[in-house]
């Protein structure tokens, strides 16, 4: 899965969660949840570079943007909910630049394990992923940005 996918499910998470702490600790299950889901993947690390590097980016710009349109009374759960759903994927970058993963290796196998049903062919799935989370966090902090009024 995208991590702008997991970044906008955590968000939710925070949304719905009633502190910071059960907000992390539900994006790290909505993490492994979305992963276990099929979903896009299952290629050469010079190919999923590219996408990789410009969905950290894009996955960045929404942290910042929910960020920003989340009420004040809300915000510090919804970042916990989207460091949580992030947080598990910090694997691939360590790797990439540090040449081993952060986590004990229980919990790479375990990553590795849940996510067996990739596939080239899923990005569009991963887009409307993307697009509907995106559309649901706004709903919700619109409609919290309502009855602050």
């Amino acid at each position: 899965m995208l991590v702008t996918n997991h970044v906008l499910t955590g968000a939710l998470v925070g949304l719905a969660a009633p502190g910071p702490v059960s907000a992390f600790v539900g994006g790290v299950v909505s993490h492994f949840a979305l992963d276990a889901v099929p979903h896009w993947g299952d290629r050469p690390l010079e190919e999923v570079m590219p996408i990789a590097v410009t969905d950290g980016l894009t996955g960045l710009a929404a942290i910042t943007v929910v960020w920003r349109r989340t009420p004040s009374s809300h915000r510090v759960r919804v970042l916990a909910g989207m460091a949580g759903a992030s947080v598990p994927d910090l694997d691939k970058p360590s790797r990439v630049f540090f040449g081993a993963s952060p986590f004990p290796r229980a919990v790479d196998d375990f990553h590795a394990r849940i996510q067996t049903r990739e596939s080239s062919a899923r990005m569009p799935q991963e887009i409307l992923v993307g697009l509907g989370s995106a559309l649901l966090v706004g709903l919700v902090q619109r409609r919290l940005g309502r009855s602050r009024r």
